[in-house]
């Protein structure tokens, strides 16, 4: 058995060496993709940037811009979605018109 764990050591590196190339490359293209987005929805809505309710309650932090400009956040362990409908800018802020949400 230890005549084995040489070769097994080698070749757990290796992977472990190739894996984390190719989820960089996956999220690179997401992000691209998450910033043309962005752009298309007619705000400039970069991700970590704060949203604010209407009444300026902080909700939380941009974690994804859709396709359809629709900003996500994660708040309290779930995504949730704001329709690009919604969102505007009031003195600086990116805020958001959704009461639903919480």
């Amino acid at each position: 058995m230890n005549k084995f764990a040489p070769i097994a050591l080698l070749a757990t590196v290796a992977t472990l060496a190739v894996v984390p190339s190719v989820v960089f490359a996956a999220e690179a293209n997401q992000q691209v993709r998450e910033g043309a987005a962005a752009s298309a929805s007619g705000l400039s809505i970069p991700v970590g940037r704060s949203l604010y309710s209407t009444e300026g309650k902080r909700l939380g932090q941009v974690y994804r811009v859709t396709p359809a400009g629709d900003v996500q956040l994660i708040i309290y362990s779930k995504l949730v979605t704001f329709s690009a409908a919604s969102l505007s800018e009031v003195n600086g802020k990116l805020t958001t018109s959704d009461t639903n949400r919480r």
